[in-house]
């Protein structure tokens, strides 16, 4: 799957949830992106800028995610996912998966 691929799903499941009220930024091996849910709306950007929340991973990591062959916790213990900034945020990931 390309970044493309995992930005348009990201940008339909985003529009589903009411907005986080705050920045969550992905950066997923080289990419960014970046949720800005500051709005009447989630919104998904393709920019590096300034988040509340940023978390790291790779593309194999995010899509294990997707397919549930991982759960967001263990990654998170085993070093999978590196989360920086607002925790709390970052929880509200398991509503986009």
């Amino acid at each position: 799957m390309e970044i493309a691929q995992i930005r348009e799903e990201l940008a339909s499941k985003v529009i589903q949830i009411d907005p986080i009220g705050k920045r969550l930024k992905f950066k997923i091996d080289d990419d960014i992106i970046l949720i800005d849910g500051c709005h009447n709306t989630n919104k998904i950007l393709d920019v590096d800028e300034e988040a509340d929340c940023t978390i790291t991973m790779s593309k194999e990591t995010y899509l294990k995610l997707q397919r549930k062959e991982i759960k967001p916790m263990i990654a998170t213990l085993t070093g999978k996912i590196k989360v920086k900034g607002d925790i709390g945020l970052a929880q509200k990931l398991k509503q986009l998966m």
